[in-house]
């Protein structure tokens, strides 16, 4: 029975998944760290007539096309602004490379099955869709976001078309 109990704590850590913890607002929000590239600066974007309001823009990066989507816009956040510490999170989704800004990155947390909370009845539909759960760590909160679920089909087909409208990288 000692040899049980023992055992249960390793199996528990063998569970846990790291989450890159960002800011946007007040909030935490964590995501998959092995979706993540790598995280810049806010570079110069190229902005593509008739795109969503949520996309910021393209850029190029090292000879790939990636388009930019803000999430302070994408979760309806008031008055979107950049300062030092705004920064752009470039992600390797469902094989296509695509940058999210947020206010910025606070660190790196391991988060064990047990500490996951469902999402409370009063969230939305549709942020359902693409919210794991609440990290809760102690005295803070993460909004796990399942970040390939966050667009949708369509949104994901606009963000390849304005990709694709910038043409070569060499152009944008």
């Amino acid at each position: 029975m000692t040899v049980a109990t023992a055992a249960k704590p390793a199996s528990a850590d063998a569970i846990a998944q790291e989450y890159l913890v960002f800011r946007l607002g007040n909030e935490e929000y964590g995501i998959d760290i092995l979706k993540v590239q790598e995280i810049r600066g806010c570079d110069r974007l190229t902005r593509i007539p008739n795109s969503p309001p949520f996309i910021s823009g393209v850029t190029n990066l090292r000879g790939v096309i990636v388009p930019i989507v803000d999430l302070r816009v994408r979760f309806n956040l008031p008055n979107p602004s950049q300062d030092d510490s705004t920064v752009v999170i470039v992600l390797n989704l469902n094989e296509r490379v695509v940058g999210i800004v947020v206010d910025g990155v606070a660190d790196v947390l391991s988060v064990a099955a047990e500490q996951i909370k469902p999402t409370p009845d009063v969230a939305s539909v549709l942020s359902g869709r693409y919210l794991l759960g609440l990290g809760v760590l102690e005295t803070r909160m993460i909004i796990l976001v399942n970040i390939e679920m966050l667009l949708s089909r369509e949104e994901m087909a606009l963000v390849d078309a304005v990709a694709d409208a910038c043409g070569e990288p060499e152009k944008c």
